[in-house]
């Protein structure tokens, strides 16, 4: 077979399983690109299938495409969905979590970030326990000062590139002059520790970007494609690293769904993926609006409930399976009767045959 047929017959292996939108995101050429992807709608395929076809039809290098995520299941999810797509050569494409990210990056270039090569990273518990012997040190109690409750705000401080010399100005908070000065020391025993934290990553990955744009560029030359998945979830640093890799060739794939974010209170900004076409102006825009996870009742009720959302870009989800059984809304008096009703619920599945493994109870808060 010729290399012209070989890749036709691979054209039509990748794009045969997708519809017309999916199809219409995998060949997208170059250019900012928005996948506004509804619920079950299949925005893991579009974004392995499109760096497949980038790889094997147009012969783009595999390490100069990179896509990050947010959980490492995902993105192990992803690298499986490649090597079945790719074989060996997925290997090559970046694959990571916005934290692993920064890791490569920073380990790569520790001396430019204020670091010493074989740095350690504290893990949350390692956190707290640092701010604990702080805050014990400056004589901090109170349900203001707890560990849990400082470490909460200077990762917050840190998702927004706030600073501890700038967290009294820049920061809505009444303890502003005490956590900016349980900050500082913070990061001055980490650093003596040459340690970094998980806010560390993103914070002094973005901060090596602006003081050194040699290695900015260096690594604007190597991803010439770069893709963000969940991009409704990023906070405002993961979004500077997302915009400062993509800020000159402009190759970059967002996907997410403004319906889906629910991660507000740790930072996700919502306005980055409305605001998408103010930091790129030449974007296209598809929406994905096929479901192939949920039934048609469980769609009309949950538009029902979103339409209400006045901050969101349109979309009308469908789905070609069948409406499945009605579902059922019942309002309770407090949280006790609620309780009785589902336990009751239960039992009454239970004593029908269902298994319990095949019961699911959600709920809003662990409160």
């Amino acid at each position: 077979m010729s290399l012209t047929g070989l890749k036709d017959r691979i054209e039509a292996e990748l794009l045969e399983p997708l519809n017309e939108v999916q199809r219409n995101a995998v060949l997208h050429d170059t250019g900012p690109l928005l996948i506004v992807a509804g619920a079950g709608s299949g925005k893991t395929r579009v974004i392995t299938h499109r760096i497949a076809y980038l790889a094997r039809i147009r012969d783009v290098r595999p390490y100069s495409i990179a896509a990050v995520t947010f959980t490492n299941k995902a993105a192990e999810e992803m690298r499986e969905r490649l090597y079945h797509l790719m074989g060996p050569m997925a290997e090559n494409v970046f694959v990571r979590t916005f934290h692993s990210l920064g890791l490569h990056i920073l380990t790569r270039h520790a001396e430019e970030a204020g670091l010493k090569s074989g740095f350690s990273i504290f893990d949350t518990q390692a956190q707290k326990s640092l701010i604990k012997t702080i805050l014990k040190e400056r004589k901090l109690e109170g349900d203001a000062f707890t560990p849990a409750s400082v470490a909460h705000r200077i990762n917050q401080a840190r998702d927004t590139m706030v600073g501890p010399d700038e967290y009294t100005d820049l920061m809505d908070d009444f303890y502003a002059d005490e956590i900016a000065a349980v900050y500082r020391v913070y990061i001055e025993r980490l650093r003596g520790m040459n340690a970094v934290d998980f806010g560390d990553l993103l914070y002094m990955t973005v901060r090596l970007f602006q003081h050194c744009p040699d290695v900015l560029e260096k690594y604007r030359n190597i991803w010439r494609y770069f893709m963000i998945d969940e991009y409704q979830d990023t906070n405002h640093v993961q979004y500077l690293i997302g915009r400062s890799i993509a800020r000159e060739h402009s190759n970059i794939m967002v996907v997410g769904d403004d319906d889906q974010s629910i991660y507000s209170w740790r930072g996700a900004d919502i306005s980055n993926i409305l605001s998408f076409e103010k930091d790129y102006e030449q974007a296209k825009i598809l929406r994905l609006e096929e479901n192939y996870r949920s039934g048609g009742n469980i769609l009309k009720a949950a538009a029902s409930l979103i339409v209400n959302n006045s901050e969101r870009r349109e979309k009308t989800l469908f789905t070609r399976q069948e409406a499945g059984r009605p579902l059922a809304y019942q309002r309770y008096m407090d949280d006790q009767e609620e309780s009785r009703a589902i336990i009751n619920q239960v039992r009454t599945l239970q004593a029908q045959g269902q298994a319990l493994k095949n019961m699911a109870v959600f709920y809003r808060t662990n409160a």
